[in-house]
């Protein structure tokens, strides 16, 4: 396998192109791979592994994780572009790529979209201080080496993230004084009992039970952080108390949002639910235009990979393997139902923002400002809500759970481009896929 490839006069074309190299697309390529096809594999991190499996000085790589590293390894057919994201799509099958060097148009004849997702965070009071973060964020922190040793921290929200950003930092020297998860106790027994079906994530359950069992709440969510220059404090509803507890970092968040803007920009049509549409071998509404993972609804790692790995034979024309996978991929898509079934989010948190609580943090647009708004487009036109730095990738997630707004309309430039990379390539004849160099124009 080549990495941290980057072209020079000019870019290769590729039979396969897969974006994201988390379970789902590491899988992808590892199917993929025998056929001998030319293989490209786009990733915006330094390594592969997604955010489940992410990489850095404090990660513990599990031992699936190490696996596909090895054997993606072992494939001279594939190209791995870390550190290198996507920026625009065309209709003839190229897609404009940018590293810190270069950007170019990528050629391919069939695409695997893994694009994972992103959190679900939604505006209290308090969450714009410092020291408040996701939960998947908390994690990625700790990771990449910022010291947590001593400190006390909150965790709240819903879903088995909770569990495991707490182990993540109880590992690395952190005191969690509370996991709040907003599901009731019922539905929490309810799941419980139901992981007989999936005795893996039953022993995974237990394991992570035991060790937070003292400060595991259920019918439990945050209320707002206090601190003057960064969180000092939370209080919790738990139950029908209201608990405040002294801490040093808060991290919380509700879940996860399939990233499907990269597919919905290519015409890739939706499910009613959420997540891009496939079929029973992952191709979307487009043809040649596969997707697998988190984008296609969230579902946790082991059903990303079987999706990936149908996908990955699917693009060759390997459907015997296809066919092979779909009892397994059943499996774990009956897993993704339960958790959306017994981690489903009450009603009660469309309230946790106060008139003064920002919603958009990026333009400073409080919950009083988009009242008076009957959608996401009337929202942007008046508070310029979702036009900040994130592009509405926090704000347009949260007002639409708080609002129940449709979803915002997928933007033709997925990520911030360079102004040397826009007039470079953007504007070339698509016949013309020659890789240009990045002048600093700062």
């Amino acid at each position: 396998m080549n990495t941290h490839f980057a072209p020079h006069n000019s870019q290769i074309d590729c039979d396969i192109l897969i974006i994201g190299a988390g379970p789902a697309g590491m899988a992808a390529a590892q199917a993929a791979a025998p056929s001998g096809q030319r293989i490209v594999v786009v990733d915006d991190n330094f390594a592969v592994g997604g955010q489940i499996w992410r990489d850095g000085p404090n990660a513990a790589l599990p031992a699936i994780a190490q696996t596909y590293r090895r054997v993606l390894a072992q494939h001279h057919n594939i190209t791995l572009l870390n550190s290198t994201r996507v920026v625009a799509v065309n209709e003839h099958r190229q897609i404009l790529l940018e590293n810190s060097e270069y950007a170019w148009w990528q050629n391919y004849d069939r695409i695997i979209l893994c694009t994972g997702s992103r959190e679900l965070l939604l505006p209290f009071p308090g969450w714009t201080l410092p020291g408040v973060t996701g939960v998947g964020g908390l994690q990625a922190l700790i990771k990449s080496g910022v010291p947590v040793d001593g400190q006390r921290i909150v965790i709240a929200g819903s879903g088995p993230l909770l569990l495991a950003a707490a182990a993540t930092a109880r590992k690395a020297g952190a005191q969690v004084i509370r996991i709040a998860e907003q599901a009731t106790a019922q539905r929490l027994w309810q799941f419980g009992y139901s992981l007989w079906r999936w005795p893996s994530k039953a022993i995974q359950s237990v394991r992570l039970g035991i060790s937070n069992i003292t400060q595991y709440r259920g019918n439990s969510h945050i209320l707002n952080a206090m601190g003057q220059n960064q969180v000092e404090s939370v209080q919790l509803k738990i139950g029908s108390k209201i608990e405040q507890f002294d801490c040093d970092r808060l991290a919380c968040g509700f879940g996860l949002v399939p990233n499907t803007q990269l597919g919905e920009v290519l015409g890739c049509l939706l499910k009613p639910t959420s997540g891009l549409s496939v079929n029973r071998i992952q191709e979307t509404s487009v043809p040649n235009c596969f997707a697998a993972g988190e984008c296609t609804g969230i579902g946790g790692s082991e059903r990303a990979l079987v999706q990936g790995a149908i996908a990955g034979y699917a693009a060759v024309g390997n459907l015997n393997a296809v066919q092979a996978l779909e009892n397994k991929r059943h499996r774990w898509q009956d897993f993704a139902d339960c958790l959306h079934k017994h981690f489903t989010l009450s009603d009660a948190l469309k309230t946790l923002a106060q008139d003064d609580t920002l919603v958009c943090r990026c333009e400073d647009v409080p919950l009083a400002a988009l009242q008076t708004c009957d959608s996401w487009i009337d929202a942007k036109i008046h508070t310029r809500c979702g036009m900040g730095s994130c592009q509405g990738r926090v704000c347009g997630a949260a007002t639409q759970f708080i609002f129940d707004w449709n979803a915002p309309p997928a933007r033709q430039i997925i990520s911030p481009v360079r102004l040397d990379s826009f007039m470079g390539c953007c504007l070339m004849p698509h016949d013309d896929n020659t890789a240009r160099p990045v002048v600093d124009s700062h």
